[in-house]
């Protein structure tokens, strides 16, 4: 955990730094990284060994529900989507991490994504093409562009990014995430994995007609045989835009 406060900007730390937006921040991170819950709480378990060791305790937060984590179980159909408004994004002053945040809303993207991403590259008129480099795994994916309010946001990009990504050009990743992280955390702005959920639900609904079962619609067992088939047709569809191979991850996003 050392090692990645220090890969995502926090510098001159010894044992006894740890403060809540240290811990904000791995959570972060780690959500992410999509890594399962159950090793997300193995890690708070630790971070509170850590607190306590350098009594520093009151820095984490008792329960782990505080900072968004998931419960173990792979499939809940309580929803984690979240969305960003205008109020919420004008208390982000920095422009790049406000526009990494409406591209996040607008595409499904993961942080990293939103942050290296480069329009004149991407943008290829009717979908997009994202890198290896900027996706988790390295695996390149491509994904639509089906909505004016997509494009719009896109335009901006443009704008805003030129030639080059949304990393300025005085700054490198690492400096540019540990940005994004202290203006989200400034404006109140947490587990904004939770954009990628929204998105999914959005994509399940338009592809199938009704929503998903984590934002209240009907369980998978309780849809008709042609349903069904739809059901699985739309998370492969949404498995592959959010850059996985498995229908089953959809149930993190979509519930079962």
């Amino acid at each position: 955990m050392a090692n990645q406060l220090h890969e995502i900007g926090f510098r001159g730390m010894n044992s006894h730094s740890l403060k809540p937006k240290h811990v904000e921040a791995l959570v972060e991170h780690w959500l992410d990284k999509e890594a399962a819950a159950g090793t997300i709480k193995n890690r708070m378990a630790a971070i509170r060994w850590w607190a306590r060791k350098v009594n520093r305790q009151n820095v984490v937060a008792r329960s782990n529900d505080h900072y968004g984590i998931p419960n173990r179980q792979f499939v809940t159909n309580e929803s984690k989507a979240k969305s960003v408004f205008k109020a919420d994004l004008a208390k982000v002053r920095d422009v790049h991490v406000r526009m990494s945040l409406e591209l996040q809303q607008a595409f499904g993207f993961r942080r990293e994504e939103a942050i290296k991403f480069i329009p004149t590259y991407a943008d290829q008129g009717d979908h997009l093409t994202l890198r290896p480099s900027w996706t988790k795994g390295g695996k390149p994916r491509t994904l639509p562009i089906r909505t004016p309010e997509q494009r719009e946001v896109l335009d901006r990009a443009h704008k805003l990014a030129g030639k080059g990504s949304l990393i300025p050009s005085n700054r490198n990743y690492r400096q540019q995430l540990r940005i994004y992280e202290g203006h989200t955390l400034r404006a109140g702005l947490s587990n904004m994995h939770g954009l990628r959920h929204a998105y999914a639900q959005r994509r399940y609904e338009e592809l199938t007609g009704w929503k998903a079962p984590a934002a209240g619609g009907p369980s998978s067992e309780s849809l008709s045989r042609g349903q069904k088939d739809q059901n699985h047709q739309a998370r492969l569809l949404i498995s592959r835009e959010l850059g996985h191979e498995r229908e089953q991850i959809t149930a993190v996003y979509l519930g079962r």
